[in-house]
């Protein structure tokens, strides 16, 4: 079935009969799609929308297609070599299963990682080698930290990471113009990703959680207040707040 929509990519891509759009994209223009996509997927899974997922998921695999595509007109490699490459990578990354290791797990995955970023340099990876730039900034940071740990360069308990969020607070208050305080944000925003890790929270899971608790919330305030809503001062807007708060919203 997926050589159906292989086809459909090629015919869409076709430089002569293809559609302009699909003609017109390259790389960098497809990524932010990518991203999106991912996006929704987890969306869906979070609604618990299976029908959505199903389709999110459809999606997400013509952004694959896609890349594929787009790589094979270069003469780089076609979808069969990024299937080819990912099921080696499973099994070289699981030899407790396909291999002869007895011990596996996510420590050996982790292990094997590493390995791989090495062998991909004559001079040895650094650490932080590899954590994509195109990944969210807050899954980033924590990606950043958690190789940087592994080091040794580590708060040893969540006391550590917590005073960093206090100098990093101090910092922004001490900042005399607009592009020292977005520096020092940028550092008290670590910090606190920092300390969600320490305490064992995904951070970004926390953020998604909270845009959601956010939204429910206003949208509870609007239905309260009809369309005298933009009207009211903020001190009736907070006293709607926790209302809305009070009510389970």
């Amino acid at each position: 079935m997926i050589a159906r929509l292989v086809a459909i990519m090629a015919r869409l891509r076709d430089p002569v009969s293809g559609c302009e759009w699909d003609v017109a994209q390259d790389f960098a223009t497809i990524a932010p799609y990518t991203i999106e996509e991912a996006y929704e997927v987890a969306d869906a899974i979070q609604r618990g929308d299976m029908a959505d997922l199903k389709d999110e998921l459809g999606d997400l695999l013509l952004q694959v297609v896609f890349h594929a595509r787009m790589a094979e007109e270069a003469g780089l490699f076609a979808l069969p070599d990024v299937v080819t490459s990912i099921s080696d990578k499973m099994e070289r990354r699981h030899p407790h299963i396909f291999g002869d290791r007895p011990e596996g797990g996510h420590y050996m995955w982790e292990q094997i990682k590493a390995e791989e970023r090495a062998a991909k340099t004559t001079s040895g990876a650094g650490a932080l080698d590899g954590v994509a730039l195109g990944l969210p900034a807050l899954l980033r940071a924590e990606k950043l930290q958690k190789r940087a740990a592994r080091t040794g360069f580590d708060w040893p308990d969540a006391e550590g990471a917590r005073a960093k969020v206090d100098e990093e607070i101090a910092e922004v208050e001490a900042a005399t113009n607009a592009a020292e305080r977005e520096e020092e944000i940028g550092d008290l925003l670590f910090a606190v990703v920092n300390w969600a890790r320490k305490l064992g929270i995904d951070p970004e899971a926390a953020l998604r959680a909270a845009n959601e608790k956010f939204e429910k919330r206003f949208k509870a305030m609007e239905a309260v207040a009809g369309n005298a809503f933009e009207a009211l001062d903020l001190d009736a807007k907070e006293a709607l707040w926790q209302q809305v708060k009070r009510n389970g919203s």
